[in-house]
């Protein structure tokens, strides 16, 4: 206990030293601290977004070619020209799978087309048209925030007719309400907006993505109109996500029989093996950066032995005094040994103070991707007992040498 109030005193008799050795290890702690809580934060949000994608299954179309690529390739095989080649679905069938397989509690299906969208001098490129079938609002739940939704008889008439989302009226015509019953121009067409929504999920899926917006149509009318499948994209509503593949494998079997598909399969997309391999983009990216931030852990633990081996200079005759009086070797050794320590220990509590204000900072702007960085118990146990460790290794050389000096040699410095 005397050697702790011997190494505060000696900090607090020295505040401005104590504080510039200590910058390393602060600037280490909090760099490090930080870099972690982000990592664990991307992972969170990755998962728990690709858990709530899974709740929606998309069973897609795949070639036997494509099938025999994939057993060779460490990545699913990019089956983006499948839908060309995929029999012609009936919704019926859709609607059948999904009564059928226990765990699915609806459908919804969908196609879609990228465009330009103007209104007069404005416009917006690269805007995102989905077309949707009658239970896609209402599985979905999106919320009309001006106007109204599509009716039965709007999948029939083929009406030119179209719903924008918030970002997108917004940027067309400065308010959700402006936008109604405007009429927009879509690839040399004109569609009149007959409601405004807003997408609970927008921007769940992707990261800085590069839309221009997006809208919605009937699937009927964009088939129609722009010379795509009507039943393109299939997807099946599942209560449980953790069977997820399970039923995938189910819906897709069902669906290639019903199909009398010959040349290929309908699976699922297995998002495990997203999550699985983004998981280990981001430690990988966190143990790279994290130890670039660890350098100056090193580099502090380097400020703090030569702060210590001149303490020990300055405070010579100190030491042989003590050593006179009686304090045995092993003293003088643990006092060094503990006042290193003890800085290094304050240097990573002030480092994690200043991690935690950062990721409070840093929090709300990066809640819009999903990303909730946190500091974790474990990480706090984890960045003190570091600390402790570079106290101990880098002030075992000066207080070895403050253990070793001659009392009488020591008393005779000047």
């Amino acid at each position: 206990m005397e050697n702790w109030k011997f190494a505060l005193s000696s900090i607090l008799s020295h505040k401005m030293r104590s504080f510039l050795t200590m910058l390393g290890i602060i600037i280490g702690v909090a760099s490090v601290v930080m870099i972690m809580a982000l990592g664990q934060g991307l992972k969170k949000g990755i998962s728990a977004q690709v858990n709530k994608e899974q709740k929606n299954l998309n069973v897609y179309y795949k070639t036997k070619a494509e099938k025999e690529a994939e057993k060779n390739s460490y990545y699913q095989v990019d089956t983006s020209d499948s839908g060309a080649k995929a029999p012609d679905i009936q919704e019926a069938w859709v609607e059948k799978i999904a009564q059928d397989t226990k765990g699915v509690s609806g459908y919804y299906i969908t196609n879609s087309k990228t465009a330009t969208v103007s209104y007069r001098k404005k416009s917006s490129k690269n805007v995102d048209i989905t077309g949707i079938n009658r239970t896609y609002l209402s599985i979905k739940k999106f919320k009309i925030r001006a106007g109204r939704s599509f009716t039965s008889n709007d999948y029939d008439k083929f009406g030119r007719i179209i719903m924008l989302d918030t970002n997108l009226a917004k940027k067309l015509f400065g308010d959700n309400e402006m936008a109604l019953n405007k009429v927009i121009t879509l690839s040399n067409k004109s569609y009149l907006v007959v409601g405004v929504y807003e997408d609970p999920d927008a921007g769940t899926a992707t990261y800085g993505t590069t839309s221009g917006g997006n809208a919605i149509m009937t699937n009927t009318q964009v088939a129609s109109e722009f010379g795509v499948k009507e039943n393109d994209q299939i997807y099946f509503h599942i209560d449980d996500v953790s069977q997820a593949n399970k039923i995938g494998k189910e819906t897709g079997a069902a669906l290639t029989k019903m199909s009398g598909a010959k040349d290929g399969v309908y699976e699922n997309y297995n998002m495990n093996n997203i999550v699985k391999r983004a998981n280990q983009l981001a430690s990988m990216y966190t143990v790279a950066f994290g130890i670039i931030a660890g350098i100056s852990l090193l580099v502090g633990g380097i400020g703090v032995m030569n702060i210590m081996l001149v303490s020990v200079t300055e405070r010579t005759r100190e030491i042989g005094l003590r050593k006179a009086l009686g304090a045995t070797r092993i003293k003088i050794l643990n006092q060094f040994l503990i006042e290193s320590i003890v800085l290094t220990i304050l240097g990573g509590l002030i480092g994690l103070g200043i991690a935690y204000m950062g990721v409070t900072a840093i929090t709300p702007a990066l809640k819009a991707q999903h990303i909730v960085p946190a500091i974790s118990l474990q990480v706090v146990f984890i960045s003190i007992a570091f600390s402790a460790f570079v106290g101990i290794v880098f002030g075992l050389l000066p207080a070895n040498k403050a253990s070793k000096l001659d009392p009488i040699d020591a008393l005779r410095y000047e």
